[in-house]
């Protein structure tokens, strides 16, 4: 019982640390870009690294995301045995709140697809679909993650995971609070597309 609890915590801890990094603050800088924080949204996920201009670095940023969500899962998984939901919610939340940058991190969702790869695989698979889906059809990368957030608690219940709906729920949640603004601006019909600059 005692290694149950010490695997849950450190899955948390784990989780926490691997999610924190802000790669695309981190990239950025190293590329001589400057503080991502200081363009467009001030976000620090590959959609914002997108308005620098230089896509191949949104994509590393975008790949190194959804990465520290799986590994942090991954590694539970193996070593921390009853710990890897846990280390799921560590690395959601780290993303968002980092505190390296006083807790204002991402809006999760290429971190959420990692653990969604990680905690089941079919459930990843439904989530990049939606995204990309959404992505390729709408080119607007609000919408695309909002609906693939959307998408992960329904595909935890219909591949009868109902052990993980709950911390689904609460991911996808926190997701939609953290676009609020996004979510406004699409109602309104002034939420950027991909390619556009932000107003």
């Amino acid at each position: 019982m005692d290694d149950i609890w010490i695997n849950m915590i450190a899955g948390l801890l784990l989780g926490y640390l691997l999610g924190s990094i802000p790669f695309g603050l981190l990239l950025t800088k190293a590329s001589g870009g400057g503080d991502i924080r200081n363009i467009g949204s001030g976000n620090i996920g590959a959609t914002n690294v997108l308005r620098t201009g230089r896509k191949g670095l949104a994509a590393l940023t975008l790949l190194l995301d959804l990465l520290k969500g799986f590994f942090a899962v991954f590694i539970a998984t193996h070593y921390l045995p009853g710990g890897a939901v846990f280390a799921a919610a560590g690395a959601f939340f780290g993303h968002l709140y980092p505190i390296w940058l006083g807790f204002k991190g991402g809006k999760g969702v290429a971190t959420y697809a990692g653990i969604m790869f990680g905690l089941f695989w079919q459930g990843g698979v439904v989530y990049a679909i939606a995204w990309i889906g959404a992505l390729v059809i709408f080119r607007i990368s609000s919408l695309a993650g909002l609906l693939a957030a959307l998408c992960a608690p329904i595909a935890a219940a219909y591949f009868g995971r109902y052990d993980l709906v709950a911390l689904l729920v609460a991911c996808t949640l926190i997701v939609f609070w953290k676009h609020r603004t996004n979510i406004e601006n699409l109602l309104d019909g002034t939420e950027p597309r991909i390619g556009k600059s932000k107003s």
